[in-house]
């Protein structure tokens, strides 16, 4: 009798740590991404390694937990550091990209804390075949957006017939001026439909001292043909203090040539409207070769030819480029690999 119990014991201890097992997960994730580059921005020039060139080098826990009535828990917590020396992309923060909880279910999913905005999360790639990632990418290098939010609520829609949307307001802290109520807020709506896809988004945000407030529109389009998709996209960035106005207009196109290679090739144009005249354009080329689902060696080129005094530089996913001397065309290449686990 007693081994009978022991063995009914232990088949019930299995069964309940199965299903424990199976109510919830955790995820260890991280992308490696190393390359070496060179730049040239006219009076200065760089032979450099550089981390991050292609995607954010991060590491990071992602976790959900079924609740029961298909409502799941999730957070996720992220960190960026550098592969070249091993340095924290923010040493004073545990988990400077994101540390954030919410819950899922067929309502869709809200979330709480430090989060990617709509803006990027949702929308970036919608933009080019780099999901404006590397110096190939001139929405990448025009544009001047923050891509995350602090004390931040989002919400994302369930689908509906390929119609989504996500929304995302943050709050004030002691860090900025005033200290309390919205300082931010951003809403991006989807469609997709087959090989067409159609997106725009809104974005306002108060800077931190509470003189002047950025807004920010983006429409998106694009479309799948055979092994190619084509992209056109309309992008605005304007502050209330008339610092900045302008408009950057983007056609790009990638093409699968098999399972191991593709290549893009990207064009923007950013029109400056505060009459200025400082205007810039750029001409970027992107190869991938996929070594597996995980790891893949990639080349990313960039030109911008800048007008009067536009200084625009060639910005890798995660590190910012060199100075450029005001009128003078900028150019770049890097060669990296990067290893996603």
């Amino acid at each position: 009798m007693k081994r009978t119990l022991l063995a009914a014991s232990a088949l019930i201890s299995s069964c309940a740590v199965q299903t424990a097992q199976a109510q919830s997960s955790i995820t260890l994730y991280g992308i490696v991404d190393n390359g070496i580059e060179y730049q040239n921005g006219g009076a200065n020039h760089v032979i450099r390694a550089s981390s991050g060139g292609l995607f954010a080098t991060v590491y990071g826990l992602y976790g959900h937990e079924d609740i029961g009535g298909g409502m799941h828990v999730n957070f996720q917590l992220e960190q960026g550091f550098s592969a070249v020396n091993g340095e924290a992309q923010n040493s004073a923060d545990a988990f400077n990209r994101l540390a954030w909880v919410g819950l899922s279910g067929d309502f869709g999913e809200f979330r709480f804390g430090r989060q990617k905005k709509p803006q990027y999360l949702y929308l970036d790639g919608e933009l080019d075949p780099l999901a404006a990632k590397s110096i190939a990418s001139p929405l990448n290098d025009f544009d001047d957006v923050s891509v995350r939010a602090s004390n931040a609520i989002s919400y994302f829609t369930p689908n509906w017939h390929g119609l989504t949307a996500q929304i995302l307001v943050s709050m004030r802290d002691s860090t900025t001026k005033p200290s309390n109520g919205l300082q931010s807020y951003n809403a991006v709506v989807k469609y997709i439909h087959g090989p067409w896809h159609i997106a725009a988004g809104y974005d306002q945000q108060d800077n931190a001292a509470g003189t002047s407030v950025q807004k920010v529109f983006t429409a998106a389009t694009s479309l799948k043909v055979d092994a190619a998709r084509f992209y056109f996209v309309y992008h605005t960035e304007m502050q209330s203090d008339h610092s900045q106005n302008e408009a950057t207009y983007s056609v790009s196109a990638s093409y699968l040539f098999n399972p191991a290679n593709e290549i893009a090739v990207m064009y923007g144009y950013l029109h400056d409207r505060t009459g200025n005249g400082n205007n810039a354009q750029q001409v970027g080329l992107s190869y991938e070769y996929f070594l597996s689902k995980s790891s893949l060696i990639y080349m990313a080129a960039g030109l911008i030819d800048n007008r009067n005094q536009a200084a625009y530089t060639l910005n890798g996913t995660e590190y910012s480029g060199i100075e450029v001397t005001p009128g003078v065309t900028a150019r770049g290449i890097i060669i990296g690999l990067t290893h996603k686990f």
